[in-house]
């Protein structure tokens, strides 16, 4: 078990997955699936659990690199195109969002995730904890989506999925899906949810009988995609992000 000595007056200490999501490094459950591939150190030894204590005073490495400094809490708005995982390594070596960000672009996580057949707004922050923060459904924060859908679209089960729905064993909470448009056997749907599970649209839509050819993601709480083009991303300006944030997320 690695013991920390530490001289003088105690600092406050905290989990050290926790730690280095503040640092902007890596959200908190990455940061734990990182201590678990033994990729963190401190002090020079091998960090085995995601629940040990640190308070800063030790020399913690992630992957031989010392963590950034806490930086300024920032957060931007991202056109995700198709194509792209949401993912800074990728098993089968697809291209990733973030080999392909804006030139300038600090390193940043995403709050969720797109899939790699949809594209839209995709929020990016360098503050592990705040996507953490974001990411969760309690927040209520609704996620407004632009689908077109393939097959016979029945507006009773549609409105079924306001009540939630079980697909595959998997609960999935209400979902509002308005038709906006429709040409022969393609319909355009406005969908609203408040949580992200994966591939949630997509596998519900299958449960109904309706193929998702078209998936992009218009809003995340109160950040809009607006005019954004693919591959673009725009800064959320500091006053906005505290007016927005500031209160319930201590920025």
């Amino acid at each position: 078990m690695l013991e920390l000595k530490r001289k003088g007056k105690q600092k406050m200490s905290e989990r050290i997955a926790k730690f280095m999501a503040r640092s902007g490094v890596c959200s908190r459950r990455q940061a734990e699936e990182f201590i678990l591939q033994k990729r963190v150190t401190v002090n020079g030894e091998i960090v085995e659990s995601p629940a040990m204590n640190v308070n800063g005073d030790e020399k913690i490495l992630f992957d031989g690199e010392k963590l950034p400094q806490k930086e300024q809490t920032r957060l931007w708005l991202y056109y995700k195109p198709v194509g792209l995982v949401t993912s800074h390594r990728d098993e089968k070596d697809r291209p990733t969002v973030f080999d392909n960000l804006p030139h300038g672009m600090p390193r940043v996580i995403s709050v969720g995730r797109l899939d790699l057949n949809s594209e839209g707004l995709l929020l990016l922050t360098n503050n592990g904890e705040l996507s953490r923060k974001l990411e969760l459904p309690s927040n209520g924060w609704a996620r407004r989506y632009k689908v077109r859908v393939h097959g016979f679209v029945n507006a009773d089960k549609l409105k079924g999925l306001e009540k939630g729905v079980v697909v595959d064993g998997v609960e999935y909470g209400p979902i509002k899906a308005e038709i906006e448009s429709a040409q022969g056997t393609n319909t355009w749907l406005n969908v609203t949810l408040t949580e992200g599970k994966n591939r949630e649209i997509r596998k519900v839509m299958k449960s109904i009988g309706l193929d998702v050819s078209r998936l992009i993601r218009l809003s995340y709480g109160p950040f809009q995609l607006g005019s954004l083009k693919k591959g673009e991303a725009k800064e959320v300006p500091a006053k906005v992000l505290r007016e927005q944030l500031g209160a319930k997320f201590e920025l």
